[in-house]
């Protein structure tokens, strides 16, 4: 059996889209406004993704501890809510249009990895979740998918690939391996 290397990264060919003062700058902001369980007002929260970059729309409303990695590559339209404890790993670009909605601990990752890449290459692609649609608790969506018009995608759907307008989305049904059975010592 032959040993392969896996120890080569190499970030070339990522564009992170801001200085290392202003990356540095928006930790300090999100360690303190975003990340922090003190409920900040959601209008003040969007004036400083703003401040950083982000397109944001009217009538944002975004619950404490959510993690924005660069507002600088986020779009999110009028009319939109962010729940708790979301993460938003945006090393490409994420759009959120108008009347989106993200409950608790949704995870959009537009970024990630070519695994038969030795060097670990970056496969950084954007996420695009369209006007209408609500991501249920624990959802997850990977990159380069693009969610239609008006979906639903139920609590715990794991996301790879484009969902079409108006379709319902929901993880495996559960599967019985068995009975629990008791034994009394």
């Amino acid at each position: 059996m032959s040993y392969q290397r896996t120890d080569l990264f190499n970030p070339i060919g990522f564009v992170r889209g801001a200085s290392p003062f202003v990356e540095v700058s928006w930790v300090i902001v999100k360690n303190l406004f975003f990340l922090s369980a003190w409920p900040w007002p959601s209008s003040f929260k969007a004036c400083l993704l703003r401040l950083f970059g982000a397109d944001v729309g009217c009538c944002l409303y975004l619950r404490p501890r959510t993690n924005i990695h660069f507002p600088w590559k986020l779009r999110i339209g009028n009319h939109c809510w962010i729940g708790d404890r979301c993460e938003i790993l945006n090393l490409e670009f994420v759009t959120l249009e108008d009347n989106v909605a993200l409950a608790h601990d949704v995870y959009l990752a537009a970024a990630s990895h070519d695994i038969r890449s030795v060097s670990m290459k970056y496969k950084n692609l954007p996420i695009t979740i369209c006007r209408g649609t609500w991501v249920a608790t624990r959802v997850f969506v990977g990159p380069g998918v693009v969610v239609g018009e008006n979906c639903v995608l139920g609590a715990g759907t794991i996301v790879t690939q484009d969902v079409a307008d108006d379709t319902i989305l929901i993880p495996s049904p559960p599967v019985i391996v068995g009975k629990r059975c008791f034994t009394y010592d």
